[in-house]
C-alpha cells in the first residue's frame, strides 16, 4: 500500500491550503484507492498560519476586533494552542487580501498586530508565535511597536505612529513605556524568506512593488527602513541591517527582533514541527506540495524549499504542483525537489485563471497519478 504525503501552501488569492489537500487526495484515491493519504494544510507564516498550528496542536480560535492596514476597524483571528501558545498572523490584520486595490505600502501599519500579541500577553501566554507573511506593509514593525507602548518621536519631539513613508521622520525612539507582559513573553517570528532589511534584496525593493509602490516609492520606503536600522542601532544598540529573515513583512522581521526581542524562525520549519513532519513522512512513497508561484524566491524559505529541504534527508520525493512557474528552477531540484507541475493549462490572466484553478488542480493530479502508474509506482 502506498503512503503519499500532502503538504502544500495556499495559493492566494484562489485556494486554501485544505481546498489542495482535499482536491490531491480525490485524484490519488481515484488511481491508488487503497493507499494512505495524509494530509497536512499548512502555511509558512502567511494566511492559515493559526489554522494550521491549531489543526496540528489543537486549541482555541479567538476573534478579535483590532486596527487594520489603514487604521480601520478589524475582525482578526488568532489562537492558543492546548499548551497556551499564542498564535498571530500578520495577514489578519495587515494582509493584502485585507486592501485589495487599495495599495498603499507608505501608509500601511502593523498596528494591529501589536494589540493582537499585546492581547495574547495580557491572557497569560507566555509564548506567542507571529506568522510574518503576506503583509501590505512596509513599516519596518514599528506599528506594531507603538501598540505595545514603544514611543516615536519626530524633530520636534512630537509623538507619532510612522508608517513606511514616514520612518524617515523618527528623530528618537523609547522603549520604556513597552507592555510589561509583552516584554516578558518568548516571542518567536515566522519568517517565510530570509531576506535583509535594506538593499537590492530587502524588503522595499524585493516586495513592495507586489504591494503597489513604483519605483520612486520603493527608493523612500528603502530609505527609510535604513533610517528605522540607524535608529535602533542608535538607541538600542542593536543592528538589524544583516540580519537574515528582518525583510519580511515590509521589515517587520527587523522590527520584531528589535523592538520584541523576537526569534526569526523559518515559517515552514515550525509548522513541520508541530505537525511531526519528519516522524509520519519517513515511511512514506511520495509527498506532494506546492505553492501559488514558484520563482527564485521560493529558494528563501518557502514552503516548496522548507519540505524539500527535509523530505531529502528522509529519502522521500517530492512534487511539487503549482501555479505559475518563473526563472530557474534547478536550485530547487538540488534541494530534492523531483519534479514541479504547473496547473496552468492554458495562456491566460491571473483574473481568468483563478476561475477555473480547482479543475485545473485536480486534472494537473489526475495527470500525475497516471503517469505515475505507468512507471510502477
Amino acid at each position: 500500500m502506498k503512503k503519499v504525503i500532502l503538504i502544500p501552501d495556499s495559493f492566494k488569492g484562489t485556494m486554501s491550503s485544505r481546498e489542495i489537500c482535499d482536491l490531491m487526495r480525490g485524484g490519488i484515491l481515484a488511481h491508488y484507492p487503497d493507499a494512505e493519504v495524509v494530509s497536512f494544510p499548512v502555511a509558512d507564516g502567511g494566511e492559515g498560519t493559526v489554522d494550521a498550528l491549531l489543526s496540528a496542536a489543537g486549541g482555541e480560535k479567538i476573534r478579535t476586533f483590532v486596527k487594520g492596514p489603514y487604521l480601520e476597524k478589524c475582525e482578526a483571528c488568532w489562537g492558543i494552542t492546548a499548551n497556551g501558545d499564542a498564535v498571530i498572523e500578520t495577514a489578519s490584520c495587515a494582509g493584502l487580501p485585507l486592501v485589495e486595490k487599495d495599495l498603499h505600502p507608505d501608509r500601511a501599519t502593523t498596528f494591529g498586530v501589536g494589540q493582537l500579541i499585546a492581547l495574547a500577553a495580557a491572557r497569560g501566554c507566555r509564548r506567542i508565535i507571529v506568522g510574518l507573511g503576506g503583509s501590505c506593509t512596509n513599516d519596518g514593525g514599528a506599528g506594531a511597536a507603538a501598540a505595545c507602548g514603544v514611543r516615536f518621536s519626530d524633530r520636534d519631539g512630537k509623538e507619532f505612529l510612522p508608517t513606511g513613508g514616514t520612518l524617515s521622520r523618527i528623530a528618537s525612539l523609547d522603549v520604556s513605556h513597552m507592555n510589561p507582559a509583552v516584554r516578558g513573553a518568548e516571542i518567536v517570528a515566522m519568517c517565510d524568506i530570509d531576506n535583509p532589511l535594506c538593499g537590492p534584496s530587502g524588503a522595499a525593493f524585493v516586495f513592495a512593488p507586489q504591494k503597489g509602490a513604483d519605483e520612486a516609492m520603493v527608493r523612500l520606503l528603502d530609505d527609510g527602513l535604513s533610517h528605522l536600522a540607524e535608529m535602533i542601532k542608535t538607541s538600542l544598540g542593536t543592528d538589524i541591517t544583516g540580519l537574515p529573515g528582518a525583510g519580511a513583512a515590509g521589515g517587520m522581521g527587523g522590527g520584531m527582533a528589535a523592538f520584541f526581542g523576537a526569534r526569526l524562525r523559518s515559517g515552514i520549519d515550525t509548522v513541520l514541527d508541530a505537525v511531526g513532519f519528519d516522524r509520519t513522512a519517513a515511511d512514506g512513497d511520495l509527498i506532494l506540495t506546492g505553492e501559488g508561484k514558484i520563482d527564485a524566491q521560493s529558494l528563501h524559505g518557502k514552503t516548496v524549499a522548507g519540505v524539500a529541504r527535509r523530505a531529502a534527508k528522509l529519502g522521500v520525493p517530492v512534487a511539487a504542483v503549482v501555479g505559475d512557474i518563473s526563472g530557474d528552477m534547478e536550485p530547487l531540484y538540488r534541494l530534492g525537489v523531483s519534479g514541479i507541475f504547473s496547473i496552468n493549462r492554458r495562456a491566460e490572466d491571473f483574473e481568468k485563471v483563478r476561475r477555473h484553478c480547482r479543475e485545473d488542480l485536480a486534472l494537473t493530479v489526475d495527470n500525475l497519478m497516471r503517469f505515475l502508474k505507468h512507471t510502477g509506482f
